[in-house]
């Protein structure tokens, strides 16, 4: 359908930074810019304030951004949601679930995401950081779990953006990645859930 190609479009600029916070979208405007009719724009723009990235104003939509107690709010979520996966990515792997291959793809995808943030490479960082925990989230086989952490990763990248600076702890940062790929590896829930949790925590401190 139209209207999810629109919706998948718009969400993605926005997630990029194409769009900032507080910036006001008309339907005129957004389907001037892709090409389309208003319908699909409408629908796209309905859908998007259901995830909570862009709020009505009477007058068309604003990108919307979190304020910091619901920010610290969200990452508490994000934090409870990311350790959950990671056990639930254990136990699988522990039950023999999970294929080696994508244990594999994940351990390379850490290592590029360090060359990437050592090279000060933030917008290629942020998504391959992201795709990092999609990963474990992907193993964890729970989809209303992977979700609501999309959902909660669109809603802290957009409200982060503007702020963001290369990260001031990245070996502890890639430690940590390091550690809690090898106890999902050795398939050890409680291990893989503490680190997990803590890595988001932490994360969230440094941003709240």
């Amino acid at each position: 359908m139209q209207t999810d190609v629109v919706y998948r479009q718009l969400r993605d600029l926005i997630v990029a930074g194409r769009y900032t916070p507080g910036e006001r979208l008309t339907e005129l405007s957004v389907s001037a810019a892709l090409e389309v009719s208003r319908t699909p724009v409408r629908e796209a723009l309905r859908r998007l304030e259901g995830d909570g990235l862009v709020e009505g104003t009477g007058r068309g939509v604003v990108v919307n951004a979190l304020t910091p107690e619901r920010l610290g709010h969200a990452y508490a979520v994000r934090a409870a949601l990311e350790a959950l996966t990671a056990e639930l990515a254990a136990d699988r792997q522990r039950a023999g679930r999970v294929p080696p291959a994508d244990l594999d793809d994940l351990e390379r995808h850490a290592a590029l995401l360090e060359e990437v943030t050592a090279a000060g490479d933030l917008d290629r960082a942020i998504a391959l950081n992201r795709g990092f925990h999609r990963g474990i989230a992907e193993m964890a086989a729970n989809p209303i779990a992977l979700e609501t952490l999309d959902r909660l990763w669109d809603q802290i990248i957009v409200s982060t953006r503007a702020s963001l600076a290369p990260p001031d702890r990245p070996d502890t940062v890639a430690d940590e990645h390091r550690r809690l790929l090898r106890a999902i590896v050795q398939g050890d829930r409680a291990l893989a859930g503490r680190i997990a949790g803590d890595h988001a925590r932490a994360t969230g401190a440094t941003l709240t």
